[in-house]
């Protein structure tokens, strides 16, 4: 179990749970969530964009 906030840390998971506003809104591996154009998708192509 990790609980992390960094997208980093969980971008080599098996499994993610995205909680917001403490529910849980999101569970997939990374793959599936990205792909899902959902909350965990938004923070990710953030954080990607950032890093250029």
């Amino acid at each position: 179990l990790i609980i992390a906030h960094r997208l980093s840390t969980v971008e080599t998971a098996d499994r993610v749970l995205v909680v917001h506003d403490g529910r849980v809104v999101e569970d997939g591996t990374p793959a599936e969530l990205i792909g899902g154009g959902g909350r965990f998708a938004d923070l990710h192509g953030a954080w990607k964009d950032s890093l250029v």
